[in-house]
């Protein structure tokens, strides 16, 4: 009994739809004995009987519909284990039941890179997709390899281990076990995720295969690939023939000797893809490329035998995601064409069909901070890109994350949706799953930025910084972007007010009976103290 009555409890939103059920039967049982009793009824008295009975009827069907939706609402929220500080869970059937299916049908994306790019361009798509498969790199570039590395004889993880934080759904707990370094004296100098993954090997004996594995271990949203199970080394050739084969050494040899990479290649050169990776490009919707270091990053994963090809002959939407800044001793004053150019140069023409670049106006003190380290913003030279049979996509997609220059990843992801929604559209499937799923998910999102880019423009036209009423809610995304231009206030501030103190105390000093100034402005003159 007692359980039963919790059901009437405020906060269960049952007692509506309770009340409209009952009223549902009470108009149902009244149409039927209405008919029933009658000997003789006009057509009149037999149409409002009907409607009557229908209203009902109707009533009674969506009473239970929405008790059902509230009832499973209200068993997830009892189970649901959220660790947020003070957060109630916002739940709804839509986002349980309907945009699970949508990940689960939604495009199949096959992202090729390695580093932070690559990692910032799947916490962009995580919000569309399951079907998300990460290609990276298994090399160290010639780094110096880790002491966990040499203890646990593994291949190069780093970039396979940073693939699956950026794939999590708890990112920062991710982040903190997977670059877990411990400190007990058995174990010191050991790495959490090379242990992990090493143990998986162990089981798999097979070091792809205990990649996927430990991706639905984990509850990984997609796949992480590596591009070859074959330990490579990436080298670098300059245009004076020298050849570097340590990535540490290549801004080094580059400044030295004022010359750009003529080509980058990959040793052994006939190494070979991976199990699984051919097939995720072949059975892809979308390929993006980049961003990310275009010699150490981006290239070493083309080079890989039959990968470029593979990529070619796909019938997926190719992407190719500029750069923002250039990359000191890699990238050197290099323009969006150029970026092309050296990928087209030691692959061939075709690799991709579209080019996203950002067209977005940066913060200077930002710029200035990249100048200082050598690097600068890509230069969008459009009258050379015309020579390239490559559609140049122009959006303002820059955004600051972290104290760092770095593409919006929700805006990308929602493009490249929109650019898909669209091809269905042509084709005639707008009845299509995957395309009414999409279309739903991709107006959620459009409000969500929405919502967004008006308080950030409030924000920014009355020049106050909002600070969190509570712990929980984040930090202004305000304060975050102009950290430093506010910082650069304050101290300005600062100095006018130690330089007023300082001008100051000098016209006491002069005014002081020990000193005089001569009339021709020199030096000041000891006077003596009367006496």
């Amino acid at each position: 009994m007692k359980s039963f009555l919790e059901w009437f409890k405020a906060s269960t939103k049952v007692k509506r739809w309770i009340l409209l059920i009952i009223v549902g039967i009470v108009l149902t049982c009244y149409g039927i004995a209405k008919i029933l009793v009658s000997q003789e009824i006009t057509f009149f008295e037999l149409g409002k009987t009907i409607v009557i009975f229908v209203l009902g009827f109707l009533a009674i069907v969506i009473s239970v519909v929405f008790i059902q939706k509230r009832s499973l609402e209200i068993i997830i929220e009892a189970n649901n284990t959220s660790t947020d500080k003070g957060k109630k869970a916002q739940l709804n059937i839509k986002s349980l039941i309907f945009n699970k299916k949508v990940y689960e049908e939604g495009p199949k994306v096959v992202v090729i890179g390695g580093g932070p790019g690559l990692n910032n361009v799947i916490e962009g798509f995580k919000k569309y997709t399951n079907n998300i498969t990460a290609i990276v790199t298994m090399s160290d570039y010639g780094d110096i390899p880790t002491e966990s590395r040499k203890a646990l004889d593994t291949l190069p993880l780093r970039d396979i281990k940073d693939s699956i934080i950026a794939m999590s759904d708890k990112e920062d707990i991710m982040r903190n076990l997977m670059n877990l370094n411990f400190r007990n004296e058995r174990l010191r100098g050991l790495n959490f995720g090379d242990i992990y993954l090493t143990a998986m090997n162990e089981i798999y004996s097979n070091i792809s295969e205990s990649i996927l594995k430990s991706t639905e271990v984990l509850n990984i949203t997609g796949r992480v690939m590596p591009v070859t199970l074959d330990e490579i080394t990436i080298c670098a050739e300059l245009g004076d023939g020298t050849t570097i084969k340590q990535k540490e050494r290549i801004p080094e040899v580059v400044s030295e000797k004022v010359e750009k990479i003529n080509r980058i290649y990959i040793s052994p050169s006939n190494c070979r893809p991976a199990p699984g990776v051919i097939e995720a490009i072949e059975d892809a919707d979308i390929i993006i490329i980049g961003p990310g270091s275009l010699y150490t990053n981006v290239l070493p994963n083309l080079l890989v035998k039959n990968v470029s090809r593979a990529i070619k002959d796909s019938k997926a939407m190719r992407f190719y995601i500029s750069n923002i800044m250039t990359q000191p001793g890699q990238t050197d004053n290099y323009s969006l064409s150029e970026h092309i150019k050296a990928i087209q140069e030691h692959v061939g023409e075709g690799l991709f069909d579209y080019c996203l670049a950002d067209t977005g106006e940066i913060i200077p003190e930002y710029i200035r901070k990249y100048n200082k380290e050598g690097s600068e913003v890509v230069e969008l030279d459009t009258k050379n890109l015309s020579t390239y049979n490559i559609k140049l996509i122009q959006k303002d997609m820059s955004c600051i994350k972290d104290e760092k220059i770095r593409h919006n990843t929700d805006l990308i992801a929602s493009i490249i949706m929109e650019m898909i929604c669209n091809d269905l559209k042509f084709h005639d499937m707008q009845n299509n799953t995957q395309y009414l799923l999409l279309q739903s998910v991709l107006k959620e999102q459009k409000k969500i930025r929405q919502k967004e880019e008006k308080k950030r423009k409030k924000l920014e036209k009355s020049g106050k910084e909002i600070k969190p009423a509570k712990e929980t809610k984040g930090k202004s995304k305000f304060k975050e972007k102009y950290k430093e231009r506010v910082a650069s206030i304050q101290n300005t501030d600062k100095k006018i007010e130690q330089n007023k103190k300082i001008a100051q105390e000098i016209e006491n000093y002069r005014n002081q009976a020990d000193y005089k100034i001569d009339d021709n402005g020199r030096e000041p003159v000891r006077r003596r103290k009367n006496r």
